[in-house]
């Protein structure tokens, strides 16, 4: 591959998306999307299962047990590609998603539905963190930038089409469709992938022990803060978040020891820039978690449907893959530049829509609305330019040896900050108004408070920003 900056400035989209490279981008976008629309299509259809098969109390496990799966699927991936190869890794990689897809279509029962999900992470976490491990074996080092900004903007699109597939299907009473139709995508994807991929690396195999302690800490920290966070009593959040804090230090101190990696080394070492870009990254992905609770905020205090609420909130997503595309081209001192923005147009953004959303009078005015929507822009954009390039200085400081890993890391590390932003995003809005007084009064206050405080992960992310050279 090549290393000459020269390379790098002379790269353009049609190299990308012209010839071999077009089927290969399209089989790594396809991973990631595939991951991503499904989890839009289950948000959206989750009310309509509920509803035939019963299993309401377990409706929020459907997410917790996705995303734990997800994360072991994702630290998996590294062992799986060095062991199989590019081609076998992604092909098993859709056969488990697709399997998840077949057994959640089928099933009679909640409980069964799980299983499904179960499976569907597991697949979906290798196929994620597959489609980026592979953007440095597939392609030469001067796409890299354009091929991560693709990938990172299948999110984007994800939020687009996810809830219109659920809808469709849920609106008709046919839920189990909604599965069913994920699986055309997948034979597709095999086909590029059965003649496109390698089946080997020209790379030097990586050898590594599975960390099965750590993996088994990382997933008990996401269900312990998870289960936490379900309870409307703060003293319970809070033993949770510590539980699942204290595994998390166990897994830093454990991890390396007999050889055996979760993340790459350096990782828990602020002196190591590794460190830096994964805390970054992991506060900006914080800052972006606040959409979960948008689409309430925007049918509850400004009573729009759930179909516009879920398309308006999709505006933030749209706004990662804008900023992605966008910024996956830029090089030399630009990129500087470009990270130390993308933190604070997230921080302004937040303390926007934390101004902006409890106010009725917000539709009334154009300008205000208008406002309101580049807000939500805004959250999304700051990350987006930001992700293609923090992806790539990954790739650049990975130890030697530990190329893979790093790779499959960044996954591990989104997942579970996504999780953990998930479950903090609940205790504040559950703290701040949601569930008591609740209603609009309930939730203009939890709208400001939840807002406000998760400007503080672009906050600090600004201020780590400017360390990453």
């Amino acid at each position: 591959m090549s290393n000459d900056p020269s390379t790098t400035n002379q790269a353009k989209w049609a190299d990308l998306l012209s010839g071999t490279n077009a089927l290969l981008t399209i089989a790594l976008t396809g991973g990631v999307a595939l991951h991503a629309i499904n989890i839009y299509i289950v948000t959206t259809i989750l009310p309509s299962i509920v509803n035939d098969i019963g299993g309401l109390e377990y409706y929020a496990w459907n997410t917790t047990i996705f995303v734990a799966t997800s994360i072991v699927g994702s630290t998996l991936s590294s062992k799986i590609l060095n062991q199989l190869g590019p081609k076998f890794a992604y092909l098993t990689a859709l056969f488990l998603f697709s399997l998840g897809s077949i057994w959640c279509a089928a099933s009679p029962s909640m409980l069964t539905l799980l299983v499904g999900r179960a499976l569907q992470g597991l697949g979906g976490g290798i196929l994620f963190a597959l489609s980026y491990a592979l953007i440095r074996i597939v392609f030469t080092e001067n796409l890299w930038s354009r091929a991560m900004g693709v990938v990172s903007g299948m999110w984007g699109i994800a939020t687009l089409c996810g809830p219109a597939i659920g809808g469709i299907f849920a609106q008709g009473g046919h839920w189990r469709w909604a599965f069913w139709s994920l699986l055309p995508v997948a034979v597709f994807l095999t086909l590029i992938v059965i003649n496109q991929l390698p089946k080997k690396t020209n790379q030097q195999p990586q050898t590594s022990k599975l960390p099965f302690l750590a993996i088994t800490l990382l997933v008990a920290s996401v269900l312990a803060i998870s289960i936490g966070s379900l309870s409307q009593e703060l003293i319970f959040n809070v033993v949770g978040l510590l539980v699942g804090i204290t595994m998390l230090i166990t897994i830093a101190l454990i991890d390396g020891k007999q050889g055996k990696r979760l993340l790459p080394t350096g990782t828990y070492s602020f002196k190591n820039p590794l460190a830096i870009i994964y805390l970054t990254m992991s506060l900006l992905v914080g800052g972006m978690t606040t959409e979960i609770y948008v689409p309430y905020f925007l049918q509850t205090i400004h009573q729009f449907s759930p179909l516009s609420a879920g398309y308006l909130t999709a505006i933030m997503a749209a706004g990662w893959t804008i900023g992605a595309l966008l910024s996956a081209n830029k090089t030399g001192p630009l990129v500087l530049k470009i990270l130390r923005l993308g933190p604070i147009i997230i921080f302004i953004s937040l303390i926007l829509l934390a101004i902006l959303t409890p106010n009725t009078k917000l539709v009334d005015s154009i300008l205000l609305f208008a406002i309101y929507l580049i807000a939500m822009m805004g959250v999304g954009l700051g990350i987006g330019i930001c992700w293609p390039h923090l992806v790539l200085k990954v790739f650049n400081v990975a130890p030697n040896g530990e190329e893979n890993l790093a790779s499959s890391s960044i996954i591990t590390v989104q997942l579970y900050a996504t999780a953990l932003s998930a479950a903090l995003v609940g205790v504040v809005v559950n703290n701040s108004g949601l569930i008591s007084p609740g209603g609009l009064a309930g939730a203009q206050q939890a709208s400001i408070w939840l807002f406000a405080l998760f400007a503080i992960c672009p906050f600090f992310g600004a201020l780590l920003i400017r360390k990453i050279q």
